[in-house]
């Protein structure tokens, strides 16, 4: 599980592209290079020759600190930290301690903001894929009241399209190629737009057919809380491992009548067990209701 490739993109403000740049660098022992391009890319080369980007995204409302009080800023507040191809066991200290070396120079995150793992996806099947659209689809009520995910931020990361999800359970597509046809059904754009709209879903297959051969998960708010980060990434490659390995997945949501319990229960099942995940779970838990809800039936 904890083996698989990964990259992050956080996306904050309250600093600017080059203070944010200027403190991995001094962090990673690394040299930044301004790249002139679209996005205004900050690029911090770190000694391992492995490049860390900061570049601009439209749909973060920048914001910064003045006296005490926040205030609306310049585009140059709109910061997205876009990570090389890391591993957890190698890199999620590293990974931590940048988070809050950004958050002790200023940065900040607000309801604008998300954040996006992307998954290696160079060992997914036909199978696997449709199991991680099932699992997906299965947990997305659970999952959206367990991160909170911002309503600013609801129509970049939707739930699973229910149409996708009953085509791929009747169809059952043995081929990528055929689930990628299933995938841009209803969709007028060429599949190789980089800013397709099938690409904002909890669940983003766009980035695996058109992209760099990710699987994206983007239904995450921001932070620059480290260890929610690493709760984020290692959730994420739980899901992935789980889609990887079982034999097949349901769609069908089940009956939550304790949402804590089940999502502890949940995360369990998944890998996330033992003292190592211990603050994983809670802080995964920690907005659910542990109060099992009273059901009431006519006589």
């Amino acid at each position: 599980m904890l083996t698989t490739r990964f990259g992050i993109e956080v996306e904050l403000t309250g600093i600017t592209r080059k203070q944010a740049a200027k403190t991995a660098a001094a962090f990673l022992g690394g040299r930044v290079e301004s790249s002139g391009d679209y996005y205004d890319t900050q690029k911090v080369i770190a000694p391992d020759g492995r490049v860390w980007k900061f570049m601009s995204d439209g749909s973060i409302r920048t914001q910064k600190k003045e006296r005490g009080r926040i205030v609306e800023a310049g585009r140059e507040y709109s910061v997205e930290l876009v990570s090389p191809i890391l591993t957890y066991r190698e890199d999620i200290e590293t990974l931590q301690e940048l988070i809050r070396r950004l958050r002790r120079a200023g940065g900040f995150a607000n309801a604008s903001c998300g954040i996006h793992v992307h998954i290696d996806g160079a060992s997914h099947t036909p199978r696997s894929i449709r199991n991680f659209i099932n699992i997906i689809a299965s947990k997305n009520d659970l999952f959206y009241k367990a991160l909170q995910i911002e309503p600013d931020r609801m129509r970049f990361c939707k739930k699973m399209d229910a149409t996708l999800v009953e085509k791929m359970n009747r169809r059952r597509p043995k081929t990528i190629a055929a689930i990628e046809n299933i995938w841009y059904e209803g969709y007028s754009e060429s599949r190789s737009t980089h800013y397709h709209n099938s690409r904002y879903h909890f669940l983003n297959l766009h980035s695996f057919f058109n992209g760099n051969g990710t699987i994206e998960l983007r239904g995450f708010n921001s932070e620059l809380h480290a260890g929610k980060i690493r709760s984020y990434i290692v959730l994420a490659l739980a899901l992935n491992h789980q889609a990887l390995t079982q034999k097949c997945a349901s769609s069908k949501k089940p009956q939550v009548e304790n949402e804590k319990f089940a999502m502890r229960t949940y995360l369990n099942r998944i890998g996330l067990i033992g003292d190592e995940f211990k603050n994983c779970r809670e802080h995964l838990c920690k907005a659910l209701s542990g109060n099992a809800a009273w059901r009431f039936r006519a006589a």
